[in-house]
């Protein structure tokens, strides 16, 4: 057994604190799990080994946190995340369940807000959306219910009516090729690009010659 002869905190981190046993500094702790802690207290070797189990889940906890603010993560992305940091799987698991309890980590609504992001943002086909979803480490079943409601035709015309600026002053056969190749970048299937790209023409080429779908091959 040692006896705890001081307790400090950490110049570079106050939220962290240096324990000394018998007058040699032994390990730092969280705050929160020394805060039971006082000078004189003795400790076993399970003790100890108690205290720095519990100071590992803290950390990994902390990590996630830091890891999650910056935007939305998968479950697969934090645990990654934390097995880089080698937090052992104990501390890991602790992270992952606390995290679920307060919904902070759930696939199921990350994967909405993926699909929801990417609708806005940076439109993608279902099939698209799929392979990034399934990258994230998502299950099939949930993977299925995130894209289920994709209308790519939609998608595409968005997509496609904000790039036809850019693409004004081109005929017909460039235009047809710089935004089909635009569109296709994101994964939208043939039938649609085909569609959509003659659909754009015609519609932002009022006074000039109409094309069919069937022109496009």
């Amino acid at each position: 057994m040692k006896k705890i002869t001081a307790l400090e905190a950490q110049k570079k981190n106050p939220n962290r604190v240096n324990v000394h046993l018998d007058g040699e500094f032994a390990f730092g702790l969280a705050r929160i799990t020394a805060a039971w802690l006082k000078i004189g207290d003795v400790l076993t070797d399970e003790r100890i080994a108690q205290l720095q189990n519990e100071d590992a889940r803290e950390k990994a906890m902390q990590q996630a946190l830091l890891f999650l603010s910056y935007r939305a993560r998968s479950e697969k992305e934090i645990r990654q995340n934390l097995k880089k940091h080698e937090y052992p799987e104990d501390a890991i698991e602790y992270a992952m369940t606390r995290l679920r309890e307060n919904r902070l980590a759930n696939d199921n609504e990350f994967a909405q807000a993926w699909v929801e992001n990417r609708n806005t943002f940076r439109p993608r086909s279902r099939r698209a959306l799929t392979m990034e979803l399934r990258q994230k480490g998502l299950d099939e079943e949930t993977v299925k219910q995130a894209v289920a409601g994709i209308d790519e035709e939609a998608l595409a015309y968005e997509t496609a009516l904000k790039r036809a600026p850019r693409l004004a002053s081109l005929e017909w056969s460039e235009f047809r090729r710089k935004l089909s190749e635009h569109l296709a970048r994101r994964g939208f299937p043939y039938s649609v690009v085909t569609s959509t790209v003659t659909r754009i023409w015609n519609e932002t080429h009022t006074e000039e010659t109409k094309y069919e779908d069937e022109d496009m091959t």
